[in-house]
Order: C-alpha cells, then sequence, then structure tokens
C-alpha cells in the first residue's frame, strides 16, 4: 500500500494511503474523502455529471402534482349563490373593407381593364378573409381564457350554482358531467365550443373523434377544445316545449349555453332523435332544437330546455 500521488494511474483493487484508507470503485475514479483539488479524470467527470442530472431529475418529478380530479358536485336547490354563467358574447371589431374597396376602385380606374380590377378584388377578399381569421383566432383566444378562469375558480373553490361550464380537451370526460343519455352503447353529455364568433352547446362523448361535436350552418363540426357542463340534476330539470323558444312560456330560468354569431343566446336542449335523445341548441330566434347528427345538423320541433329549479317548491317565473 502507498501514498496516493496525483496523475498516477491506479488499478480496479488498488489501495491508497491519503488522509484515510478506501479500496478504489474503478481505474480513474477513486472515491475518498478530503481529495485534494484536482481535476478529475474524463471518465469520472462524465459519470459524475451523469449522476447529477439524474438526482435533479428525481427531484423534478417528486414535486409534479398527481392529477386532481373536480370537487364532488353536491349543490342542492336550498344555495343561495348566484348561477355561474357563460361568457359575454365575443365583441365584435370593426374591418378595413371600405378603405380596400375605395382603394381597388382607384386602382381599376388606373389600370383601365377588367382583369386587372378582378385581380385586385380577388386580393382584396383574400385580404379580408386573412384579417377575419386572424379576428377569429383572437375571439377564440379570449374565450379560452375565460373557461380557464372558470375552470380554476371551479377546482379551487367548489360549485358554485347547480352547474358550471369547465374547460375540457380530447376524450377524456370529467366527473360530474351532466348526462343527456345513451346512444347505442356510449354516454352522450352537454358541451358547448367556440366557432366562428359564437360559443354553441352541442355533444360530448369519449367515442367521437376529438371528444366534441357542435352543430353550425347545417354542419357538424368536431372540436378538441371545449366546455363540458357540470351539474347537480337535483337541482336541474328538463322542460319540455316545442316549435321556436318562448323563454317566459317554461316558468323555469332555463340555462345560458352560449351565444350565436348575432349575439342571441343560446339554450341548452335535448331531442329524440331515432329513439335517442341528442344535447343541443334552441333559442328565441330559431324555429325549433337543432341537434348536431350524422355530419349536419337535424332540427326538431319538439324538444326540452335544461332549466334551473325554484329555491322553493313554487314556480318561479323569474328568466
Amino acid at each position: 500500500m502507498g501514498y496516493w500521488q496525483p496523475g498516477t494511474q491506479y488499478n480496479h483493487g488498488d489501495v491508497v494511503t491519503y488522509q484515510a484508507t478506501t479500496r478504489l470503485s474503478s481505474p480513474t475514479a477513486p472515491r475518498v474523502t478530503g481529495l485534494p483539488t484536482s481535476p478529475l479524470p474524463f471518465g469520472a467527470r462524465c459519470k459524475a455529471a451523469e449522476a447529477t442530472t439524474m438526482a435533479t431529475a428525481t427531484r423534478t418529478a417528486h414535486r409534479t402534482q398527481p392529477y386532481q380530479a373536480p370537487p364532488q358536485y353536491t349543490y342542492g336547490n336550498n344555495d343561495q349563490h348566484a348561477n355561474q354563467q357563460g361568457p359575454p358574447p365575443p365583441g365584435k371589431t370593426g374591418n378595413d373593407s371600405s378603405d380596400d374597396e375605395g382603394s381597388s376602385k382607384k386602382k381599376w380606374a388606373i389600370g383601365g381593364g377588367i382583369a386587372a380590377g378582378a385581380a385586385l378584388l380577388g386580393a382584396g377578399i383574400a385580404a379580408y378573409k386573412h384579417h377575419e381569421k386572424k379576428e377569429d383566432k383572437e375571439e377564440e383566444a379570449q374565450w379560452i381564457a375565460g373557461a380557464r378562469t372558470r375552470t380554476d375558480a371551479f377546482y379551487s373553490q367548489g360549485p358554485r350554482g347547480p352547474y358550471t361550464w369547465v374547460l375540457n380537451q380530447g376524450k377524456s370526460i370529467p366527473q360530474g358531467a351532466i348526462v343527456v343519455g345513451k346512444e347505442h352503447s356510449w354516454t352522450l353529455y352537454i358541451c358547448r365550443a367556440f366557432h366562428k364568433g359564437s360559443i354553441t352547446p352541442g355533444k360530448a362523448s369519449d367515442v367521437f373523434q376529438k371528444g366534441a361535436v357542435i352543430g353550425y350552418a347545417h354542419d357538424e363540426i368536431h372540436k378538441d377544445t371545449y366546455e363540458i357542463l357540470l351539474g347537480d340534476m337535483n337541482a336541474l330539470r328538463w322542460v319540455p316545449t316545442s316549435g321556436k323558444l318562448n323563454i317566459s312560456s317554461l316558468g323555469y330560468r332555463p340555462v345560458d349555453g352560449g351565444r350565436d354569431t348575432d349575439g342571441t343566446t343560446l339554450y341548452v336542449v335535448r331531442a329524440q332523435h331515432k329513439g335517442f335523445y341528442h344535447p343541443g341548441k334552441a333559442s328565441e330566434r330559431l324555429k325549433g332544437a337543432f341537434i348536431p347528427y350524422d355530419g349536419g345538423e337535424k332540427e326538431v320541433n319538439d324538444y326540452e330546455v335544461l332549466c334551473v329549479k325554484p329555491l322553493n317548491t313554487e314556480v318561479c317565473n323569474q328568466v
């Protein structure tokens, strides 16, 4: 056994003395206490860096919070809190179509040709569509931000009313989602999503392509980012009606489901089609209920509106 010397190659199993006695664990990286501050061999430095990285990753993993299920929806109809309402109608901003039109006319006159005018008109339409698309994305971002705020409040504070819209993504259905019914072997829930300036109620299920489906302009639109309706059916009820929605005739306050592109309030409804209940929308302007189905929208005359029960046994006509 000799004394440890810096820069000297030691083999596996060699024993050296340096203010302590230890057995080397590797040919180039002796593990002894109180070694002088000389550079470690490259292999030892790599192992030390790898160990530090693994320790850091382990500490980070321990800090990761586990999945937290939504609070239980135990709101009763004797709670005095106000119901959580949907977001305000998406704001509309002006566009520059009039300026574009004037510029196009001026250039058309200078060019003196129909072809030039048509080209400019096409460019103007493309610019307008680009502007409209950008505006639509901004409105959607605002809606998502509002939905996230409502969702965070629900997870941290619990229900504030008999129903709550919660931001959701994909096919995972959160606990407490209101069940509308079954179609074949799958369950249908109530959702709403932003689309072209509207916030439209529709249906959600874990069997759908993206998780949610809404109806818009007679088309069925699939959505992976949407809000799903959680609630306590002890404090809610389905009220039958038909034709154009007359809110005052319901006798109960309907659940606010969103806004149409013109600002008209859309309400949450369900209607039967081919023997199954489907969630959808109705308003004071639509002729009946509209449900997304089979790639389009189905108009149904007889349907039911989701409403809030009164806080006492008497019928409440407040809307």
